[in-house]
């Protein structure tokens, strides 16, 4: 490991030279990729040096510790701040592993949001509505840029589907965990007794293809218009502008009407096809991994139950890695970050497990 570090701060070094010279700096695509490639590098070096100045520090304590002879008090906080250090040293080794496993190749990608509500009826559909606003105020606070492009509202306000593109900086990386089933447990508002419900929606999570990883030939859709419409099936408008389209070869359907232009709304349902084919495509590569790698990793499968929301209590539970936090009114305000980090930390832990076990 300590070899692979030594190049990778050498790199970085020559990186940082590079991008200081004038002529890289007037070529604005070579200064663009210089600089990306010093993002991808620069928290592993920083880490790194990190390290290096702890192990330095710690020779140079022993070395002071060996000179302090009759010195007690001195000898006592030498002896402190080399437990600290020590304390440090495999934290920064372990952070360092886990930088240096090879990163998902969609971690840097926007993804495509899709919730649908499950059992539950229009309980259901008032979840998934604030569901999605859920992730919405998370986007939010992240800087991300969230943009509807298709929805079906219920009758009594909520959604019986949202699909959303979420644009920004390592989007994936951030939602990858949250396929699933996500339930809900509340007294709903039509209760006359006061009894607890359960409902259910999914959520699904894809990373967003762009049109070099998925091709789409025109000769394997077919593309249907239709007015498009709202709760209870008024009309909106009376023009064609809502599209569906059907991939021919999969028999996969995508429908988009939130726009009024037909040649928009087309655009839209061809970015949430692609995004489809190329999970497709993931997933029939994830087969081909051994059954113990796949618990490994995780597979984010959107059948399973992932979590429980338990209004009455104000308790969030993510059955995947026994969390409970009891701050539901936070969490659905958008304030996700710490079952984001929870999750994240689980499955590099188990990522790691699994390549020690490998190695072994």
């Amino acid at each position: 490991m300590n070899e692979k570090l030594e190049q990778l701060e050498q790199r970085y070094h020559e990186l940082q030279t590079k991008v200081a010279d004038p002529n890289i700096v007037s070529d604005i695509a070579t200064y663009r990729d210089t600089m990306k490639a010093i993002s991808e590098i620069e928290e592993v070096v920083t880490k790194y040096r990190e390290l290096k100045h702890v192990r330095k520090s710690v020779a140079d304590t022993r070395e002071m510790l060996a000179s302090l002879k009759g010195e007690d008090e001195l000898r006592e906080l030498a002896e402190l701040e080399l437990a600290d250090l020590q304390a440090k040293e495999p934290m920064l080794e372990n952070d360092l592993r886990v930088l240096l496993q090879p990163k998902d190749p969609n971690d840097e990608k926007n993804v495509v949001l899709e919730i649908r509500a499950g059992t539950g009826g229009d309980e259901a559909t008032l979840f998934a509505q604030e569901v999605f606003r859920m992730y919405s105020r998370y986007a939010e606070t992240q800087g991300w840029r969230a943009e509807v492009l298709s929805s079906s509202a219920s009758a009594v306000g909520g959604l019986k589907e949202v699909i959303a593109v979420i644009e920004g900086q390592k989007v994936y990386s951030k939602l990858k965990y949250e396929s699933g089933v996500h339930r809900v447990q509340r007294v709903p508002a039509t209760e006359q007794q006061g009894r607890i419900h359960t409902s259910a929606i999914t959520v699904a999570v894809l990373p967003e293809a762009d049109e070099v990883e998925v091709q789409i030939d025109p000769k394997d859709i077919r593309v249907d218009t239709f007015c498009s419409s709202g709760p209870g099936g008024q009309s909106v408008n009376t023009t064609y502008s809502a599209v569906r389209i059907t991939h021919l070869p999969t028999g996969m359907v995508v429908s988009c009407q939130d726009e009024k232009s037909q040649i928009k709304n087309r655009a839209k349902a061809l970015r949430v096809l692609r995004s489809r084919l190329y999970e497709m495509k993931l997933q029939e590569q994830q087969k081909q991994i051994t059954e113990e790698r796949r618990s490994q990793i995780g597979t984010g499968d959107r059948s399973e139950k992932i979590r429980t929301y338990n209004f009455p209590q104000n308790r969030l539970t993510d059955h995947r890695i026994g969390l409970n936090l009891h701050q539901l009114d936070r969490v659905m305000e958008g304030k996700i970050d710490d079952i984001i980090d929870a999750l994240i930390a689980h499955y590099q832990a188990e990522k790691l497990k699994g390549d020690g076990r490998a190695a072994g």
